[in-house]
C-alpha cells in the first residue's frame, strides 16, 4: 500500500540547534502512530511539516506521491486530505457548533457558500451525523462553542475532522490538559475514528497510553531515536529516548 505522506530527510534549523535533524519516516493508509518525545524534541516542528504550515530547510515532504508545491489545485486537495486536532483546539469560539464543523469544509467549498455559514444553518444532516460518531446530542449545533464544557469541545473537535474527512489526522497532544480518565477516553474515541482508509499520527508526552498504537516513532533534540512497532517497544527504548544516551537512526 502507497504511503499516505512521505518525509525524507527533514531539516529545520532553530535559535540553538536544529529543530529537526534528518528525519524520516512515511504514513501509510491503517497506521496509527504514536509520536513520543520529551518536551523540545520536535514533535510539534514535525506536525507542522507535516500538514504544510512549515517548509523545512532541507529535505523532502511528498503527499500521495507528490510534492506539496506542485499546483494550487494540489496544494488544496492537500489542505483537505490532512486534518489536524492542536492542544488548544482552535475552535472559533463566537461561532455555533455548526458553523465550526462546517469550517472543515472550507477547501471544498466556493468563497460564496463559506460566507454563507455564516448566515443560515448549512449541511444539517452531515453534521449531525458527525456529532453521533462522538456521541454528542444534534440539539448542540445552534450552542455557541463558548457555551460548551472541556469535554464536549474536545469532541466537537473531533467531530470537525471527520466533516473534514481527511485520510490524515494529525494530533498535537491533545490529551496534554486533560484528566487521565477523560485522556483515555478521548484517546479511545480518535483510536476507533483513525481507522483506515486514514492514518494517524499522535503526539503523546504519556508513554502509558500507548495500547491501540500500531507503530512508534521516539524523537529526541530533534533527531530520529527510534521507529517501531509498539509491540516491540521496551524500556531501554524510553530510557533512551528520556534519559540521554546513544542515539541510534532507524
Amino acid at each position: 500500500m502507497e504511503p499516505l505522506l512521505i518525509l525524507e530527510s527533514i531539516t529545520v534549523p532553530g535559535r540553538d540547534g536544529p529543530r529537526l535533524e534528518g528525519v524520516s519516516l512515511q504514513l501509510r493508509p491503517g497506521e496509527r502512530v504514536a509520536l513520543l518525545g520529551a518536551s523540545g524534541a520536535g514533535k510539534s516542528t514535525l506536525l507542522s511539516v507535516a500538514n504544510g504550515l512549515l517548509s523545512p530547510q532541507a529535505g523532502r515532504v511528498l503527499w500521495m506521491g507528490h510534492p506539496p508545491s506542485i499546483s494550487r489545485r494540489f496544494r488544496r486537495r492537500q489542505q483537505a486530505g490532512i486534518g489536524t486536532l492542536w492542544q488548544d483546539l482552535r475552535l472559533i469560539e463566537e461561532l455555533t457548533v455548526q458553523q465550526n464543523l462546517n469550517s472543515a469544509r472550507l477547501a471544498h467549498w466556493p468563497w460564496h457558500r463559506a460566507w454563507l455559514n455564516l448566515l443560515i444553518p448549512l449541511e444539517t444532516q452531515a453534521n449531525c451525523e458527525a456529532l453521533a460518531q462522538v456521541d454528542l446530542e444534534s440539539d448542540l449545533l445552534a450552542a455557541p462553542v463558548a457555551a460548551l464544557s472541556g469535554g464536549q469541545r474536545q469532541r466537537v473537535a473531533i467531530a470537525r475532522l471527520l466533516r473534514q474527512d481527511a485520510l490524515l489526522w494529525l494530533m498535537d497532544e491533545p490529551l496534554a490538559s486533560l484528566d487521565p480518565r477523560r485522556a483515555r477516553d478521548v484517546l479511545g474515541l480518535i483510536l476507533r475514528l483513525g481507522r483506515a482508509p486514514r492514518a494517524l499520527l499522535f503526539s503523546l508526552h504519556r508513554p502509558d497510553l500507548l495500547e491501540g498504537f500500531d507503530r512508534v516513532i521516539g524523537l529526541r533534540q530533534g533527531r530520529l531515536c527510534f521507529d517501531l512497532p509498539a509491540a516491540s517497544l521496551e524500556q531501554v527504548h524510553l530510557r533512551e529516548l528520556y534519559a540521554g544516551g546513544h542515539l541510534s537512526h532507524g
